[in-house]
């Protein structure tokens, strides 16, 4: 049976729409215009248009330029756009005309049309999409604002709590295993002991980093474009209109926002957004980073590395019994790979913004907040689903810090750089172990050789003392 339709028209025309639908003939253009992809705006971002919409209403009949009744209307269909009652309203495809008016003239129709079924409204008191839903306003300036506020939101109330509850584990992990010693590695060749706390130390910064370089970001995306319209004149919209609608998105939210300081900056650019995603590929390079050792370091069970052991996710392998594979590491490092893929769109698309208006806002939109999702959501599961469960394997990190010709290094203040060089290579041509060699070959003292030769004494200035001697 075919969808039963109705007509609606807008200036162009005619235009069918499928009767059950609360959009309109502008909608319905572009969802006929643009069947590029099937992706849509993220419920991130509806929500953020929703807010906008419901304070611009608030906003507008504060100055009096929208009667109070239909305000409310409007306000309460927006609120529906908000909690997200209406998404499936939203059906315009993210590969659309580049200011995202598509978009914005999609919700425009859906509230319009709830705020009118809310009325019970008669033709000459009908809420109209652009008179009254985008009053004082323009795509030009709600859609670069929308994603602002969403990806505020999302960075503040999802990233940064994850990326913060991540960076608590590997600190508890750097302080439960200060004791364990175990080799370092430099060009991915054995390099001088270490402490398995310190590596997950370093990896808990390298974590609190990204969030400082995040919470640096804020200030930029908390500037809304909203009171510039269509070129960043502010045409068509009341002087205070803004500064309520910011004011009211701000109290609603909870998030540090102003009025940009420049509306032909904040118009023409997206080098908020650009600045944005820059921190968001530093910290997926971080947890590229962080989930590549944690993999190798696990690597075996018998016959790699086999410093950690990784919790068991699930099954690794479709023919061999009992394999299991570091799951959610390389989760993590797909995640990370999408993220610097999206920030290599955006910079692009930052790049390629033409005089008043940058025209890629979609697809910026998009990668942005795609990227803040991911990192969000693979923070989550490789905290509460990997490294939570991290053991470390004391006995294997300490006999591989034993056979390590690097041990020699500690030697070379004693007996000098050529002569520690001669000792290593006659210990691996021998096969024996670096203690062993030396105890013929240093000339030294029993007592300054174990000393020397102390792998915790070699982790740092601080752990020499209270260091039990090696043997």
């Amino acid at each position: 049976m075919p969808t039963p339709e109705r007509t609606e028209t807008d200036s162009m025309g005619a235009m069918r729409v499928p009767a059950a639908a609360l959009y309109g003939a502008q909608t319905a253009r572009a969802v006929a215009n643009f069947p590029i992809s099937g992706r849509r705006f993220p419920r991130s971002f509806l929500r953020a248009l929703g807010l906008i919409k419901k304070h611009a209403a608030h906003a507008n009949s504060a100055l009096g330029g929208l009667p109070p009744e239909l305000a409310e209307a409007v306000s309460l269909a927006a609120q529906e756009v908000i909690d997200g009652k209406l998404d499936d309203q939203f059906v315009v495809d993210v590969f659309q005309t580049g200011s995202g008016t598509s978009t914005n003239m999609n919700a425009n129709e859906v509230i319009a049309h709830r705020a009118n079924a809310l009325l019970g409204a008669r033709p000459a008191t009908a809420v109209h999409p652009n008179d009254h839903v985008n009053r004082g306003q323009s795509s030009n300036d709600v859609m670069p604002s929308a994603l602002h506020l969403a990806a505020l939101e999302g960075i503040e109330r999802r990233l940064i709590p994850a990326l913060k509850g991540l960076a608590d584990v590997l600190a508890a992990k750097a302080i439960a295993w200060d004791p364990v010693l175990k080799i370092g590695r430099t060009h991915l060749q054995d390099a001088t002991p270490i402490r398995l706390g310190q590596v997950f130390g370093g990896y808990a910064h390298q974590i609190r980093h990204g969030v400082a370089r995040l919470q640096k970001v804020e200030p930029s995306l908390g500037e809304l474009a909203l009171g510039g319209t269509a070129v960043g004149t502010g045409l068509n919209t009341h002087p205070d209109f803004a500064r309520r609608v910011i004011a009211g998105l701000a109290r609603d939210t909870g998030l540090a926002l102003r009025e940009a300081g420049d509306h032909f900056e904040a118009q023409g650019a997206r080098d908020a957004c650009v600045e944005a995603s820059g921190a968001l590929k530093t910290v997926a390079v971080s947890l590229i980073k962080i989930a590549n050792d944690i993999r190798w370091l696990g690597s075996g069970p018998r016959l790699g590395l086999g410093e950690l052991k990784l919790p068991a996710t699930q099954p690794g392998s479709s023919i061999m019994p009992g394999k299991v594979n570091p799951v959610m590491c390389e989760m993590v490092i797909q995640v990370g790979a999408q993220v610097i893929g999206n920030d290599a769109a955006i910079t692009f698309g930052g790049a390629t913004g033409n005089f008043e208006l940058n025209a890629m806002l979609p697809v910026i939109a998009h990668n942005l907040l795609e990227s803040i999702d991911l990192l969000a959501n693979a923070s989550g599961v490789f905290t509460e689903r990997c490294v939570a469960g991290l053991e470390a394997d004391a006995a294997r990190c300490a006999h591989s810090v034993e056979q390590s010709l690097a041990m020699a290094t500690a030697l070379a203040p004693a007996i000098g750089y050529d002569r520690a060089a001669r000792l290593a290579k006659l210990a691996a041509e021998s096969g024996r172990t670096v203690r062993d060699v030396a105890r013929e070959h240093a000339g030294l003292p029993s007592a300054e050789l174990d000393a020397l030769l102390n792998p915790r004494a070699q982790t740092g200035p601080n752990s020499r003392k209270d260091s039990p001697p090696a043997g």
